[in-house]
């Protein structure tokens, strides 16, 4: 008897034919849609007269004080409405200005840095976006959620989506998730755009992308490709830039050193102010990491001294970046003097705090007048003059307690606590460290939320980008229903003049049908296992948290015990296995070595806080090939934690946890977790009532996965658990693992 399912799925099949042969009779509608929407919102693109786009132009609405720049792609948009009269300018030079009737194009020219205006022949509704894409364009970067929602709108409009637009949605989609540090969605976009186009402000963005997601090979292949293309002296800049931060990332020092210095030399040929200031700083920084201190010295002055015409967010960000030269060079002085030169311009300017985009214009941060104090400080101490740091800590003590900013707070206070401990103000620094302890655990509890708030994040952007996806497949689907329809046509005819073969044709039916029972079972199989994928993938996001929480444990007892140096000790060690452990988070499989090392510094730090309870020991085969096996990540860890936490613990003699690694023949190893603890009898029997209660989701999970793993890799992993002696002390588990 067929399946309920198989009558669906045929129902489902004679609905798309019935859609596909009706197709001839639906029709398309494209409205006019003027560059001033509703909202107030003028959008436009100024481009030479090949086409390529002019970014860095400045547009003003004339008698308002609005101001805006085109971008990459030489689109802007600005609050203006009809009547309104747009200047555009560069560097100073005004090249014309016009009034807006929302019946115009407009074009720039850029020949030897003479610019003039032009209107376009083109139509008038040829190139404007849609009212939704307007408004994505708007909120980009102002609200960049509220942007995606009108990109994801724009991809559902009815109306045909020309090139044009489409490949604007996904850029702008791409520039959004960038701003968001989503670099892996970003990426997505920025290649489902350059399917459509060649456009080498996008291939430079996507080049960033990848460099924001540490690949940074794949990213100079993109550069390097780039270079051979005919640019900008912006676009020049920008690869030179990417291609040197990469070597920076790299290490590279040198390499890095040669590629902003060929920036720098470009940006001060076609005079693009605000990437001197910048490169300048990076040149500067470089040097002072190769201890050459004069030649930094000689790149800091150029860097001042241009970004004293700057407004005040970037000249801010300039004598940052500048005074962190300063404190690598260990000139304090200096450093002191270009941080209060901030903080006065902050307090003139009457704000506690400014938002400075980072060197890839894609994020920004702040800075505030309570950091600004806390480095002040800092740099008194490290002259030892401690009576002129105290004051300024204090200071940023203070302001960051009113603006709720725990992490700088708790610095200032640390640093308070040492600095009265070092001059023998025992009762201060008492107070200091008790106020330390304090912030620190509501730090913790705040990074708890974010931790939460960035997970739930996360999850609503990538649903958002898999109805985006899925939208691309329905227009691909859309595009192509015309040629299919005609293709039906065409076989009904033919059918009709052939009804002679009809036994044929139901031979031939015979075999669609197999085929698509064949599909309906492989269908099937597919969605096991991409099901099986999924809860492995969810289980893995539930280990990795558990396993973190335990460890703050850890460090908490340190810090409740008083014991600040056993703490910053700990959480080094914790911050190299976490660094791994995040590392390997993403696969199904590790190398057995990989694990092995893991489990080599996780013992490593239970061990530094339960040394009087127990030993460890790790042997490993001589005979063993470790690298030619393959495991799932943090499998073995949960079952050592068990051992050491409920086993070792609890017994009052010094115990011993030894971990075997042994050949069992070619294809298998088998892998022991011995401990000679309390048991696990006498460790049920120490739980509290609500731990009674509780079941071990580190443990549950571990089964779990144990169990998928085995129905997709057929038993490939194998756990005995046992009694290490009779009297049921100490605990055995034995893992069986084979090949792939």
């Amino acid at each position: 008897m067929l399946s309920p399912y198989f009558y669906g799925t045929m129902r489902t099949l004679s609905f798309i034919i019935l859609l596909i042969f009706s197709l001839p009779n639906i029709g398309y509608s494209q409205e006019e849609i003027n560059k001033v929407t509703t909202q107030g919102i003028y959008t436009d693109r100024i481009t030479d007269e090949f086409g390529k786009p002019l970014t860095g132009i400045k547009v003003q609405v004339q008698g308002k004080g609005i101001t805006t720049y085109s971008d990459f792609n030489g689109n802007f948009s600005i609050k203006a409405r009809k009547g309104d009269v747009v200047v555009l300018s560069k560097d100073g030079q005004q090249i014309n200005s016009y009034r807006l009737t929302g019946m115009s194009d407009y074009q720039v020219e850029d020949k030897n840095n003479v610019l003039t205006k032009k209107t376009s022949s083109t139509s008038n509704t040829e190139n404007i976006p849609s009212y939704y894409l307007d408004s994505a364009i708007y909120y980009y970067k102002k609200d960049p959620y509220k942007s995606i929602d009108f990109i994801e709108q724009q991809l559902r409009s009815k109306k045909r989506q020309n090139s044009k637009d489409l490949i604007k949605s996904y850029t702008l989609l791409g520039d959004n998730y960038m701003y968001l540090k989503q670099y892996d969605l970003a990426l997505s976009n920025y290649q489902t755009a350059l399917k459509n186009t060649a456009d080498l402000a996008i291939t430079i963005k996507l080049a960033k992308a990848l460099t924001k997601e540490k690949q940074y090979k794949e990213s100079n292949k993109l550069y390097s490709k780039i270079l051979s293309k005919k640019l900008s002296g912006w676009q020049k800049v920008e690869v030179n830039e990417g291609l040197g931060t990469n070597a920076n990332h790299q290490n590279q020092i040198d390499k890095a050193l040669i590629f902003y210095q060929k920036a720098l030399q470009i940006a001060e040929e076609h005079n693009i102010t605000p990437k001197i200031s910048s490169l300048n700083a990076m040149i500067a920084s470089i040097l002072a990491k190769k201890g050459e201190k004069k030649e930094a010295n000689i790149y800091i002055q150029n860097t001042l001294e241009t970004s004293r015409s700057e407004h005040l967010q970037k000249r801010a960000k300039v004598q940052n970046k500048v005074a962190d030269v300063y404190q690598v060079n260990r000139d304090f002085d200096n450093e002191i003097q270009l941080r209060k030169q901030t903080l006065d311009e902050l307090e003139e300017a009457q704000v506690e705090s400014i938002s400075i985009e980072s060197d890839e214009e894609e994020s920004k941060t702040k800075l505030s007048a309570s950091q600004l104090n806390l480095d002040i400080g800092r740099a008194y101490i490290d002259k030892n003059e401690y009576d002129k740091a105290i004051p300024y800590l204090e200071k940023s003590a203070a302001k960051a307690l009113v603006n709720k900013d725990l992490e700088i707070q708790k610095n200032a206070v640390q640093k308070l606590s040492e600095l009265y401990k070092k001059i023998g103000n025992s009762k201060k620094a008492l107070q200091s460290y008790q106020e330390y302890a304090r912030i620190v655990d509501a730090l913790y509890l705040e990074k708890e939320s974010e931790i939460k708030a960035a997970i739930n994040m996360s999850s609503v952007l990538r649903d958002k980008q898999n109805r985006i996806n899925s939208l691309e497949k329905d227009r691909k689907l859309t595009k192509s229903r015309y040629q299919l329809t005609q293709s039906e046509q065409e076989l009904t005819l033919a059918n009709y003049r052939r009804q002679r073969l009809l036994v044929y044709g139901l031979v031939f039916g015979l075999v669609l049908f197999s085929i698509a029972l064949f599909s309906m079972y492989r269908s099937n199989k597919q969605k096991r296992l991409t099901n099986n994928l999924l809860a492995l993938k969810s289980l893995r996001s539930q280990m990795n948290p558990h396993f973190i929480f335990n460890a703050l444990n850890s460090v908490n007892s340190f810090i409740a015990q008083n014991d600040e140096r056993s703490a910053n000790r700990y959480l080094t060690d914790f911050s190299t296995l976490m660094r791994n452990v995040l590392n390997n988070s993403e696969e199904d499989f590790i190398p057995l070595s990989k694990e092995i090392e893991l489990l080599q510094l996780y013992l490593q730090l239970e061990h530094s806080r339960f040394k009087d309870k127990f030993n460890y020991e790790i042997l490993i085969d001589k005979k063993l090939q470790i690298d030619e096996f393959q495991i799932p990540p943090m499998l073995l860890q949960p079952y050592v934690e068990n051992a050491v936490w409920h086993g070792l613990r609890y017994k009052k003699t010094k115990g011993k946890l030894v971990i075997d690694f042994k050949q069992k023949d070619a294809e298998t190893i088998l892998i022991s977790i011995t401990d000679d603890g309390i048991g696990r009898k006498k460790s049920k029997e120490l739980k509290t009532q609500n731990q009674k209660k509780q079941q071990s989701k580190g443990m549950k999970n571990i089964k779990k996965r144990i169990n998928i793993l085995n129905e997709m890799y057929a038993d490939k992993v194998d756990v005995f658990i046992d009694n290490l002696h009779e009297d049921e002390t100490g605990t055995k588990v034995v893992l069986t693992l084979k090949k792939d």
